[in-house]
């Protein structure tokens, strides 16, 4: 039961509607009989840094941001973590008293999915990112920091260049002939994102071509809707693991719990509020 004592999290983004992020916090909560709730904000283009004020004023005591905030809301924050100023994107913003603290969650996420719930890691190993946006760009940091060797494949070079540059030195650009060479293969472009086909019944298409990919890979699809990907069916038909991105969905709130409340939040709640509604998505 919501009381005057209730505190209030949320997520701002435009569209909003969609967002698995009520699901997961709100089920978080309840795992962990916390007094939290957490609201889904519809915030148009332009109007992060009134949101932002408007955390202030409110008391929320922590804010998901997506798209198209998560570059704007910066000038709004009073502190940022070294991976957000870096890497120019915010998805989590933390109330410590009267200032606002922003991090990025992307890149622990990502390698808390390989590391428990995949039993995967990575020093030393070969990997490729396929997309140099946002999510690319942070993958990309976090494996090179986690002690791989990245190389970035992008149809943009000047974005590569700029990916690889954050990632660091053990980052390259390369092209799709460097996939056979990788233990690790991840998808962060949005092609395979939706229903994974148009109305006229084709095929969504694929970020790169499967046969290019090695016996022994893992390939890591970032996009985690339909369940399973147009790439992840492919690479099992191939004999491929195939991961899911609901895994770094989880794992990057589970991140933001933890900033905002202090406490080791309820995965196993969190990871089955989000696949129960992925798969209702699916079946309808």
């Amino acid at each position: 039961m919501l009381t005057g004592r209730t505190h209030t999290a949320g997520v701002i983004g435009s569209p909003i509607r969609h967002s698995l992020s009520p699901v997961m916090f709100n089920a978080a909560f309840v795992a962990a009989g916390m007094d939290w709730a957490y609201l889904a904000f519809e915030v148009g283009e332009g109007k992060a840094v009134g949101a932002m004020e408007a955390m202030r004023t409110l008391g929320l005591e922590g804010v998901s941001v997506t798209m198209p905030h998560k570059g704007a809301v910066l000038p709004a924050l009073d502190t940022v973590s070294e991976d957000a100023a870096l890497l120019g994107a915010v998805n989590c913003v933390t109330r410590r008293g009267g200032s606002l603290h922003g991090d990025n969650t992307d890149g622990p996420g990502f390698l808390d999915a390989l590391r428990i719930d995949e039993g995967i890691e990575i020093e030393s190993h070969a990997c490729v990112v396929v997309g140099a946006g946002g999510a690319g760009r942070a993958v990309a940091r976090a494996l090179a920091q986690a002690g791989a060797r990245v190389t970035i494949v992008n149809r943009s070079a000047p974005a590569a260049e700029r990916a690889a540059l954050l990632a660091g030195n053990s980052a390259r650009v390369g092209g799709f002939a460097d996939l056979a060479e990788a233990s690790l293969v991840v998808n962060a472009t949005p092609l395979g994102m939706g229903l994974g086909s148009d109305p006229g019944g084709r095929l969504e298409p694929l970020p790169f071509d499967v046969t290019l990919l090695a016996p022994g890979q893992v390939v890591f699809d970032l996009v985690y809707h339909p369940a399973p990907t147009p790439l992840l069916v492919a690479a099992t038909a191939q004999g491929l693991r195939s991961v899911p991105g609901v895994g770094m969905l989880v794992h990057q709130a589970a991140h933001a719990f933890r900033h905002w409340t202090g406490e080791e939040p309820p995965l196993v709640a969190m990871r089955l509020a989000a696949s129960t509604v992925l798969s209702e998505r699916g079946a309808g």
